[in-house]
């Protein structure tokens, strides 16, 4: 296997950031990978981090340990449709559904072309995914289990 190539100032902004902010993480050096999870207080009690440091940009994935079923062309849809409509408006970063197995993330990407991030950029980007679970968290769970329409449920998230 290859080393991946990635940008070692940027893993050192993210790494000072990530310690500075007393994270508990780790890193993978061949894959230029972040990996951490971080606790939640709403319906989605806690998402996996990952950060996926490349040569002049990272981009933080927060991913749901509650997902869409697969096999349920109806949950997936449903789930899709949720997505889409949750997305329509974001500015910073977008939720993200794997049809094959039903996962749901939210992803930040960073550009860094001819600049290494500041600790403000970093940490708007580990904490914004972390704002949007704990904003449209009970509404993906809606979806998930059939308590609401994709509709209903983002309306429902975006009233608050």
């Amino acid at each position: 296997m290859s080393r991946k190539e990635y940008s070692y100032e940027i893993v050192e902004a993210i790494n000072n950031f990530l310690n500075e902010d007393d994270w508990h993480f780790s890193f993978d050096e061949e894959r230029g990978l972040f990996r951490f999870n971080l606790s939640l207080k709403g319906k989605i009690q806690k998402v996996n981090y990952v950060i996926d440091v490349k040569d002049d940009s990272f981009i933080v994935y927060a991913i749901s340990p509650l997902g869409a079923n697969h096999d349920d062309p109806e949950n997936l849809t449903a789930m899709a449709e949720f997505v889409c409509r949750a997305n329509y408006g974001l500015r910073n970063g977008n939720f993200e559904l794997d049809m094959r197995d039903g996962e749901v993330r939210y992803k930040c990407f960073v550009d860094c072309d001819g600049i290494i991030p500041d600790s403000a950029v970093i940490r708007n980007s580990i904490y914004m995914p972390a704002a949007m679970f704990d904003r449209y968290g009970e509404g993906i769970v809606s979806v998930i289990f059939g308590m609401a329409t994709a509709e209903d449920a983002v309306r429902k998230c975006e009233e608050v």
